[in-house]
């Protein structure tokens, strides 16, 4: 070889070493992780199926809190029941900080209740609470507005006459209304077309969000956002939808009674105004935009894919929607709505909920988390503003508590005597400071649309169950179920 190329081979190879190196300790003693490389991080060490599979691979090496650096950048990983809950519960302050998926990052930046940190994540999240609460959520009133847009549900599913359907668009449209009338201060009907241009934009922007594509813009955004991709399409679809927002929060500013403050929006700009001497306040306009749009997109999309995985389930395994059935005609009978009185008779029904959110493992990577301090964690020193991921699937499949944590079933949650038994690896709102501000509201449209829809329905499918496949459409930062068409047969 010749004696220059030898040099200068020997000298890029120094240059690196000593970059690895400088890398290293300015991170303070993160926890251990397959070595990067300078601007490629652990990118030769991925699984090709995604970051999940990943993960999963460097647990196994690793342990269960390590390092992996998505492209430049040391992300701390927490994976198991045990690790995730020593850090969101028992050091809920040092891990309360919160990150952006890079793919949605120019949209939502630091606004809003659900990506904002400090000061402005509190202020936001307790109005919302209190505001949200008022208008529904948490109230006797959620459920009667739950009860009301199953009956809607069931007039379309009758008008069916059993005919096979793709259920998506229905189970957002029941998701969305219910955020909607506490959000937007109203429904809208399932033919409305701009309404439905919104639920396919969130559809759409879920999915992309979850591709491969989307997974690896997330390790070198910082390059990639000046080329086009799937993160254009995000952009693009989300922005779409601040503009409805915008359109929407424009009518309310001219229609706005502050006696009588109909919904969310109503709230926030009487707020607005009531702080507009306020040169540090966090009631601007901004902050509404973001945060009407992270209610309305989690509000919509999160639960709705749920109850699709779910009823892709009952199809998969009829034998548990009979046994549902059977609870609810023992309970709750033929001749009135299910109501949330229901549900502490109903064990088996629950366990399969639950076993539902176990299963269909929504958002496995979880919402990024950061830390707001140096945090000693286990004996590593995380420094502050590193982002850490809790691999919510990690604890949803963990062995130590699910007898068989890639099997459907129920029984996860009944104990020996058929009660619901309450089971620490189940978190599927996350835990801790930043558990999903909607978790209650979940929940009970869970049950009530789940319990509502089998009380006056027999599901069915094209397919022999034995030939139904439960592999995800996408499976990213959240998991997209595949499409599936469905009959609902008059009970």
């Amino acid at each position: 070889m010749d004696p220059s190329v030898l040099l200068i081979l020997t000298l890029l190879l120094g240059y690196l070493v000593l970059l690895v190196r400088g890398h290293s300790k300015g991170h303070g003693r993160l926890p251990p992780g397959p070595s990067p490389l300078p601007f490629l991080g652990n990118l030769l060490q991925m699984d090709r199926r995604g970051l999940l599979n990943s993960f999963l691979g460097f647990q196994e090496k690793y342990g269960d809190v390590f390092t992996v650096y998505l492209g430049p950048r040391p992300v701390v990983m927490l994976y198991g029941t045990e690790a995730i809950r020593e850090a969101l519960v028992d050091q809920a302050e040092a891990f309360s900080g919160r990150t952006t998926h890079a793919v949605v990052k120019p949209i939502f930046k630091d606004y809003g209740v659900i990506f904002a940190n400090g000061e402005r994540w509190k202020v936001l999240r307790r109005f919302s609470l209190v505001t949200m609460r008022d208008f529904g959520m948490g109230k006797r009133s959620v459920e009667k507005r739950i009860q009301e847009e199953a009956k809607c549900l069931l007039e379309e599913l009758q008008n069916a006459q059993g005919a096979s359907l793709d259920p998506t668009f229905l189970f957002q449209c029941i998701t969305a209304n219910i955020i909607c009338s506490i959000v937007f201060g109203e429904r809208f009907d399932y033919k409305d077309q701009q309404f439905l241009h919104m639920l396919d934009l969130f559809y759409r922007t879920f999915s992309l969000s979850s591709s491969l594509s989307s997974q690896v813009f997330e390790l070198f955004s910082g390059f990639l956002k000046y080329f086009p991709g799937t993160h254009v399409q995000v952009c693009k679809n989300l922005q779409e939808i601040l503009d409805y927002i915008g359109h929407s929060v424009e009518k309310h500013r001219l229609n706005l009674d502050p006696s009588n403050p109909r919904d969310f929006i109503d709230t926030y700009l009487l707020r607005m105004e009531k702080e507009k001497s306020n040169p540090n306040t966090e009631f601007h306009h901004q902050n509404l935009m973001i945060s009407v749009l992270s209610l309305f997109f989690a509000g919509t999309e999160t639960t709705s894919t749920t109850l699709r995985y779910g009823f892709l389930l009952m199809l998969k395994y009829p034998h548990v929607a009979e046994k549902v059935q059977k609870e609810i005609d023992q309970v709750i009978g033929s001749h009135r709505l299910p109501s949330l009185d229901d549900r502490p008779k109903m064990p088996y029904t629950e366990a399969v909920i639950h076993e539902i959110q176990r299963f269909s493992d929504i958002i496995p990577i979880g919402v990024p988390h950061k830390v707001t301090k140096d945090t000693v964690f286990r004996g590593y020193l995380i420094p502050k503003n590193t982002e850490v991921y809790p691999i919510l699937s990690s604890a949803l499949h963990d062995p130590q508590f699910f007898e068989q944590p890639d099997t459907f079933n129920p029984d996860h949650f009944l104990d020996a005597n058929g009660a619901l038994k309450k089971n620490e690896g189940f978190m599927p709102f996350s835990i801790g400071k930043r558990i999903c501000l909607g978790e209650g509201i979940a929940r009970n449209e869970l049950f009530l649309f789940f319990t509502t829809i089998l009380q006056n329905f027999s599901v069915s499918s094209p397919l022999a169950p034995k030939d139904i496949d439960l592999s995800p459409k996408e499976s990213g930062f959240g998991r997209v179920p595949p499409d599936y068409q469905i009959r609902f047969l008059v009970r």
